[in-house]
Formats: structure tokens, sequence, C-alpha cells
């Protein structure tokens, strides 16, 4: 009995030796947005929307969806922190503009419960981040008198600091 657990514990000494672990095989590296570069994005989606003429909060998040700013004008709305970092965070964890999910999944349409799930903002005003083709965050605007013009604001603070993203 104690030769055949020697003779295993052997075996997977042996299996475990044949699969060399290397650093880039046992750990992942990602690129992450410097908090100087996501206040100025955010800072530059809200003059967007002020010039506009719109009162409205903004949030940036991680590629995770982890709050990293939120910047709310004086006059917007109380609720307006809280959708623009939902509309960031989902952005962030489905990879894809809130613009976009909201077109596909409307009812009846095969992606239509992503609307029911807890957390998830399905309205215009969410895009993702993006440096070198790489999802690095992304930016949630709310209080413009709909969707597009959250999605427009978002849009200037990412073309604001879209040249210190690509590298």
């Amino acid at each position: 009995m104690i030769f055949r657990c020697l003779v295993v514990m052997l075996s997977i000494y042996a299996l475990a030796d044949a699969a060399p672990t290397r650093a880039q095989d046992a750990l992942v590296t990602h690129k992450s947005l410097a908090p100087k570069i996501a206040l100025d994005l955010a800072q530059a989606a809200l003059a967007d929307c002020q010039q506009r003429g719109y009162q409205v909060a903004v949030a940036v998040v991680d590629r995770a969806g982890v709050v990293q700013v939120v910047l709310r004008d004086r006059y917007a709305g109380p609720h307006t922190s809280a959708t623009a970092s939902g509309k960031a965070r989902t952005a962030a964890t489905f990879r894809n503009s809130t613009s976009n999910l909201f077109a596909v999944s409307q009812p009846g349409m095969m992606q239509a419960g992503i609307r029911n799930l807890p957390g998830a903002v399905i309205i215009g005003g969410g895009l993702i981040i993006e440096s070198g083709g790489l999802l690095v965050g992304a930016v949630g605007v709310s209080g413009a008198p709909g969707g597009d013009g959250d999605e427009a604001c978002a849009k200037a603070g990412i073309e604001a600091v879209q040249g210190r993203l690509d590298f």
C-alpha cells in the first residue's frame, strides 16, 4: 500500500515537471487607466455637456467596472451619478456601448433579458475606452435630454484623451 502511494506521488511529480510553468503562463498583465487620465476624460466630457447646456454627471470606470472618477455638475439631478456609474460599468462589463446594448435588447429580441440583470443600465450614454485595441475602461454620462446627448459628451471626453491612450 505504501509502495503504491509512493508510485502515485512520483507520477504526479513527474507530470508536474513535464509541464514547466513560466511567468507568462501563470500571470496575466493588462493596461489600466491612470487616475489623471480618468479625471481628464471626465472633466472633458463634463465640459462638453456644459457647452451644450446639459447638467450631467460623468463616471469613469476601469476595465472591470470599478469606479475611478465621478463628477456631477451642481444642477444635475440626484440620480445622475448612480446612472452614469451604471452606464460605465455596463459598457465595461459587456464590452460594448450602452446604445448598442439598447438596440439589441428590445422586447422580443434574443438579448432582451439583459435589461433585467441587476445593476445593468441599458440606455445610451456609456462607451468603452480602448488603448491599442484593448479595453482599459469605460465612461458613462447621465443628465442630457436623451441617451444620444449623453453619448456625444462621453465621446468628446474620450477624444480629449485618446492621443495619450494610443501608444
